[in-house]
């Protein structure tokens, strides 16, 4: 099985250290960086979370630093990714990556048929910072990717970025008019903390919405 792994964005002040605590490693351990040291990420990228089989790609902007530097998707904890997950009843635990994402939980969400990507592979502090010439030739690279693996549906996470992306200045959310490939295109909400517009009901309510139209095991309850 063939898997690559991708991340998110957060943003430190400037005297503080930016510090997470791992959940799988050694008992105390901390992945910890300046504001500086996070800059050095700028650039850098994060494989994809992909593997034969995947049922539903979720397609973010382009990583973070932290996600870039702890190698884990949606690494900061502002980040809703994984809580909406969770609360739609895609998987059955809170993933934790703050501090890089486990094997086992990679493994889990591979098993659940749960892909992740980006649009753009370098990693910003903001999204902000990529340009439409970025945007536009990420969703050419995503349509190559898709068409590789096939999977039931496309979520790209956030409207604005799609709306550039694939020249759809009108588009909302939802399953949109025309599929990619041989796969349903869907947009969902952006889970970012930034995104003050869509609660978390709101993000888990999307991504379950998505998730049953790519055919992947949903839980009936949330889990507590």
């Amino acid at each position: 099985m063939m898997a690559r792994e991708s991340g998110h964005r957060t943003r430190c002040g400037q005297k503080e250290r930016c510090s997470v605590r791992s959940r799988s490693g050694s008992a105390g351990a901390r992945v910890s960086f300046t504001r500086s040291e996070l800059k050095s990420f700028t650039g850098a990228t994060l494989p994809d979370l992909i593997a034969d089989g995947v049922r539903l790609l979720f397609a973010g902007i382009n990583p973070g630093l932290r996600s870039v530097a702890v190698q884990g998707h949606f690494a900061p904890r502002g980040n809703r990714f994984y809580p909406a997950l969770v609360r739609a009843g895609i998987t059955d635990h809170l993933i934790d990556a703050s501090a890089g994402m486990s094997a086992v939980d990679r493994a889990y969400l591979l098993d659940q048929g749960i892909g992740i990507t980006s649009l753009v592979a370098r990693a910003t502090a903001s999204a902000d910072e990529l340009g439409p010439a970025e945007l536009i030739e990420g969703a050419r690279a995503l349509a190559e990717r898709v068409r590789r693996f096939r999977p039931g549906a496309v979520a790209i996470l956030g409207v604005t970025a799609y709306r550039t992306a694939f020249a759809s200045p009108r588009a909302g959310l939802g399953r949109q008019p025309a599929d990619l490939g041989d796969s349903q295109l869907w947009v969902v909400p952006n889970p970012s903390g930034r995104n003050a517009h869509a609660s978390l009901d709101m993000l888990a309510a999307a991504y379950r919405e998505v998730a049953l139209a790519a055919g992947v095991p949903i839980s009936s309850t949330e889990p507590s």
